[in-house]
């Protein structure tokens, strides 16, 4: 018990030190930083740039590898930066955003969630209610 008030009293200086915003913004580099392996930006990236400035022989040996170990450096680095984040440092692995292939730019998701007012039919395109079969009344007509 001793030892979990020291350590919480540690982590509470800690964070009152280095100020909130740095480390939200370290927590969330590090847990995107983690989900690397998932999303194979590194990789990717890394494979395509080979291939277009050293050619197609070396993209498939020079360039995996080179994507794998920054893969898992990044994967190692965001792990690093979850366990310390209420220690101010600056980033490691630049860029800090995710990477994506050049060939690649993402986008906003298209979910209901995001885009309601079209599955809904409030802005003159979609149905009114498009999970029921024949429903084909539009809101603004055709």
């Amino acid at each position: 018990m001793r030892f979990t008030k020291s350590l919480f009293a540690l982590v509470g200086t800690a964070a009152l030190l280095t100020g909130c915003a740095s480390a939200e913004k370290k927590l969330g580099r590090g847990i995107n930083n983690i989900t690397e392996p998932f999303r194979m930006g590194e990789l990717q990236r890394s494979y395509e740039q080979s291939y277009l400035y050293d050619g197609a022989d070396v993209a498939g040996t020079q360039g995996v590898i080179h994507g794998i170990n920054r893969t898992i450096g990044r994967t190692a680095v965001g792990a690093f930066e979850v366990v310390t984040f209420p220690i101010p440092s600056d980033p490691y692995f630049k860029p800090t955003n995710p990477v994506y292939p050049d060939s690649y730019k993402p986008g906003p998701l298209s979910t209901s969630t995001l885009e309601t007012d079209t599955s809904l039919g409030f802005d003159g395109t979609g149905d009114i209610a498009p999970m029921f079969p024949g429903s084909r009344f539009r809101v603004l007509g055709d």
